[in-house]
């Protein structure tokens, strides 16, 4: 039997009704292995972010399955899912989502205490995550005294805050010039690298090949094939 810690089997979703009605994912299947990045490819349109928030637990397909951890989420009550989520998956995006007026640290602190609300180390913790990115000199700075790449770099120690074993991101560098871009992909492998995160990355931005085990390319809600000796 494969290994389900993180994949959708036969996944379809539909948005709209009557006309108007889309196609997101069309039969998808995919397993995402332990330890491991994986990119996911394809045009605007083509079911990449859809993809991610099945695997987030943000939907639920219209049929299929979903399943983390070994866990299939559709048999899952709401309340259940959530507690899912937050122990298991960490989401990192093109907006970065701080909140701007806190500073770096009480931003990463924040999502320890989502995460675990009994911890009184937070601060501590959040510390450890923001050196271990390079910002020591930025801990008490709010998003808008930081760039652009480190606003990420804050997002990431955010979403790292708490330990979960999974990572999606959607478009993380998409908003980064060419030197905060490639530190974002060498942060996120690193991840996978040192910690065995299993970390999903949605993005147009072909840096991100020399980053992954395997590229996913979805086109019109399918899983393109891959070309002949191609590493799936």
């Amino acid at each position: 039997m494969p290994d389900r810690f993180l994949a959708v089997e036969e996944a379809r979703i539909s948005f709209g009704e009557g006309d108007a009605r889309v196609r997101a994912l069309r039969g998808v299947s995919a397993t995402f292995e332990r330890g491991t990045l994986s990119l996911v490819m394809g045009p605007s349109g083509s079911g990449k972010t859809t993809l991610l928030s099945l695997l987030g637990c943000l939907l639920s397909p219209d049929e299929g399955t979903v399943f983390v951890d070994g866990v299939a989420v559709n048999e899952l009550s709401a309340s259940e899912k959530t507690v899912l989520r937050r122990k298991k998956i960490s989401f990192v995006f093109q907006a970065f989502r701080l909140l701007h007026s806190l500073s770096a640290i009480d931003n990463v602190a924040l999502g320890l205490e989502i995460r675990d609300g009994r911890r009184a180390d937070q601060i501590v913790m959040a510390r450890e995550l923001l050196l271990q990115f390079g910002l020591g000199d930025k801990l008490n700075r709010e998003p808008s005294g930081l760039s652009p790449g480190e606003k990420q770099r804050v997002a990431i120690a955010r979403a790292l805050a708490g330990n979960p074993p999974i990572l999606l991101a959607d478009e993380p560098t998409a908003s980064l010039d060419a030197e905060a871009g490639r530190s974002i992909c060498q942060i996120l492998r690193s991840q996978v690298d040192k910690n065995g995160r299993t970390v999903v990355v949605v993005s147009h931005d072909p840096r991100w090949k020399e980053f992954a085990d395997r590229t996913i390319t979805l086109s019109d809600g399918q899983i393109k094939p891959q070309a002949q000796g191609q590493h799936a």
